[in-house]
């Protein structure tokens, strides 16, 4: 927002004022509902929004809001200064892996900084957590001294409060969505608030109901994303057995992640809660591609969430010579050998640096992303110089800017704009070759140019980052998942103001709005299976993301695995009793004949008492299918017989962009004047490419030749259909 000359008078006044446009202003009251301090209300004689700048604290929440731009604001936000303690650097970094990044020291400090926050009727930085945690739930039982509130809060919406309070990257998801933020200045120290909580009263384990299923449930994996799948099956009473190819439950969170930075005793607590609730884990044990179909024969439902953990190398000459290795093996070694008891000489042997005299082994980090700074800080507490490279611009980095600085606060070198092209050595590393890169904006990759220098190197550490495992592909179809914003988000996003500004400069101006609406593709897709009985959740899903999304995900994907309660072959019960089934009928109708048809065929469900609704296609989102037992899906047909009939263009648009339905049975239908051709195949194509299971379809001619009574018309149509849903149900009812 610039900042016109009249508002520096008023800041050197340190008085606030909002100014309301009357002729703009609808009288929607959408600032009214919105503000947080009732600062705004309505002029009755002109139903227009009025303020009190007595009030107002100016955090501009009405401007973002407002749909007719009639509002501003001028003037100061008045908020006390955010509360940040320092960091904790030890004067001997070697050997020392004491946390960096400390909490509150008190229940002062954080009640302080738990009265900066505004308690906001549509709380922007519940959107911009990808769990949707209720931070202003949590934050006011804190204020109120009640930690055990305070957790009930939490668990509603996370298992891993402690692990992601540390880890995760609250500038660009909680607090750069949070509205002090949004308003350009310094959000709620929400993520160190959540860590008191934590830190003052544990981390509440799993209570497994008193109704036990025999819903039988595998999951492959055991980082965040299986934990949470693991925590709300166990919770439900059902038998989860997890994999795991480590020696010991908690994937990356333990050995990815350094005890500076997330402690080892903070990692492991979930999976000892896990274990003592009834989960059975068997470590040591990894599940290939080719062993699903055995997984899905003896459990009812498999859940993958193995993560991408295929770490990436860099294609250049001498890759292959010794003293070069991944980030995960360095990363593992060094935790081990940090660790009380371990030993960092043999480490360093090991690695091939004993033989280094006189000096510090030098260690090549490539890339500077977050794992490269946890490889380049680590390498450091081993007592090794530490140098990164990345091809990027350092304004395009993809490591968190306090990364940076704590990395670079002790004794890391980070090199932007270089790229290795070549490692040199005689049966070892010795030197890398480094080219000069250029970027003009992120979306441009770097240009390389011919300017080389040698870096003398006693130590290569790929740390790029990870992949999927390409070895799963063929069997987990519609995977990664691409995180994509729809052209027209959903109008209560709109509404809400996350969309209208970045984050502040104190959360490195992310795009936080935009960020959120991404992760909503991954959180909903991981409600729905990619084959009949198979879920994927996490990394695995949607490609190297965050701690808190994996564990959202597994969270969706439990509670779509208990919602629709699947049976593994010779096996029909699964819980007690049977829901309704669910059925949605989406169409795209242009003049009222197609919609007709889809509301005769949901009468029929409606008068057995199926819960039956109908939708326009464009109203058809990710959390409707997700909720969906039976689809059915309607079109009218376009062209001439004399040429090509085909779907509607804008049935064919919809059904390129579905997920994969995963074995979802769904029906389809379609209108048309003179004769229907091929319009029918065309969508059941589409569909079945998509993974579904069509189960019907039917064409309907013009009103005027058919009977009410048709066999071929939508009553009859729609009383097959219920008659299909009605048998589902009945195979899954259990009798008790």
């Amino acid at each position: 927002m610039t900042i016109t000359d009249t508002e520096r008078d008023l800041e050197h006044d340190g008085t606030t004022h909002v100014a309301v446009v009357a002729d703009r202003c609808a009288g929607c009251q959408e600032c009214v509902i919105r503000c947080p301090v009732g600062a705004l209300s309505m002029d009755p004689a002109t139903w227009t929004a009025v303020a009190d700048d007595a009030v107002c604290v100016g955090c501009r929440q009405c401007v973002r809001t407002c749909p007719f731009s009639a509002i501003s604001v001028q003037g100061p936000v008045r908020v006390t200064e955010r509360l940040d303690p320092a960091l904790h650097h030890p004067a001997v970094l070697e050997g020392n892996v004491d946390e960096t990044r400390v909490g509150f020291a008190s229940w002062e400090d954080a009640r302080r900084e738990a009265e900066r926050c505004l308690t906001c009727l549509d709380p922007t930085c519940v959107r911009g957590c990808p769990a949707h945690n209720d931070i202003p739930g949590f934050i006011g039982a804190l204020r109120d001294g009640d930690l055990t509130r305070a957790h009930e809060v939490l668990a509603r919406t996370t298992v891993l409060p402690d692990v992601c309070s540390r880890v995760c990257n609250q500038s660009a998801q909680c607090e750069g969505a949070c509205t002090w933020s949004l308003a350009g200045e310094a959000p709620v120290s929400i993520g160190r608030l959540e860590r008191f909580i934590t830190e003052h009263e544990p981390v509440p384990a799993p209570v497994v109901g008193d109704e036990a299923t025999d819903l039988s449930v595998a999951v492959v994996g055991s980082g965040p994303a299986g934990a949470a799948v693991a925590w709300d099956l166990v919770r439900a009473g059902a038998a989860v057995t997890v994999f795991e190819r480590d020696e010991t439950p908690g994937g990356l969170p333990l050995w990815g992640m350094p005890d500076f930075t997330l402690p080892d005793e903070v990692a492991r607590r979930p999976w000892r809660q896990l274990i003592e609730a009834g989960v059975e884990v068997r470590c040591g044990v990894e599940v290939g591609a080719q062993e699903l179909t055995r997984l899905l024969a003896e459990h009812d439902a498999v859940v993958m969430a193995h993560g991408a953990g295929v770490p990436m190398r860099l294609p250049v000459p001498g890759a292959d010579l010794a003293g070069v290795v991944d980030a995960t093996s360095f990363l593992q070694g060094a935790k081990h050998a940090l660790e009380p008891g371990g030993d960092a000489d043999a480490l360093r042997a090991a690695l091939g640096l004993a033989t280094v005299e006189s000096r510090r082994p030098s260690v090549l980090v490539l890339g500077a992303g977050n794992t490269a700074m946890d490889v380049a800080r680590m390498a450091r507490r081993l007592g090794l110089d530490a140098t990164c490279v990345d091809w990027l611009d350092e304004r395009f980095a993809l490591a968190r800017p306090d990364e940076l600085a704590e990395a670079r606060a002790e004794g890391v070198t980070v090199r932007f704009q270089r790229t290795v092209t070549a490692l040199r050595g005689e049966g070892r590393v010795a030197s890398a070759e480094l080219a000069v890169t250029s970027q003009k904006d992120a979306a441009h990759p770097p240009v390389v140019s011919s300017e080389r220098e040698t870096l003398p190197v006693d130590l290569v550490v790929m740390a790029m980052g990870y992949r999927l495992d390409p070895s799963f592909a063929p069997a987990l179809p519609g995977t990664p998942v691409r995180k994509t914003v729809a052209p027209i988000p959903d109008r209560h996003w709109v509404a809400s103001g996350i969309l209208a500004n970045p984050a502040s400069a104190y959360a490195h101006h992310s795009p936080v709005g935009s960020l959120a609406l991404g992760r909503e593709v991954g959180l909903w897709s991981a409600a729905l299976p990619v084959t009949d009985r198979l879920w994927v959740v996490g990394d695995a899903l949607t490609g190297p993301a965050t701690v808190v999304e994996a564990m959202a995900q597994g969270r969706r994907a439990a509670a779509a695995i208990l919602d629709a309660r699947p049976a593994r072959p010779g096996r029909d019960s699964v819980g007690e009793g049977a829901r309704s089934p669910r059925v949605l009928v989406c169409v795209e109708s242009e003049g009222g004949t197609t919609r007709r048809a889809a509301e005769a065929i949901a009468q029929r469900f409606w008068r057995r008492g199926v819960d039956a609704t109908v939708a326009a296609l464009d109203e058809v989102g990710l959390p409707e299918l997700a909720a969906a037992d039976l689809l059915v899906v309607g079109s009218w047909v376009e062209g001439l017989v004399v040429t090509k009939v085909r779907p509607a263009r804008a049935t064919r648009a919809w059904l390129a962009a579905l997920p994969r339905l995963g074995g979802r049975p769904v029906a389809l239908f379609c209108t048309y004047g003179v004769n229907p051709r091929g319009a029918l195949d065309e969508m059941r194509a589409a569909l079945e490419a998509k993974g579904a299971v069509v189960i019907d379809q039917a064409a309907f001619g013009p009103r005027e030749r058919r009977r009410d009574d048709d066999p071929a018309g939508p009553d009859a149509f729609g009383a097959r259909l219920v008659a299909h849903a009605l048998r589902q149900t009945a195979v899954r009812t259990v009798s008790r």
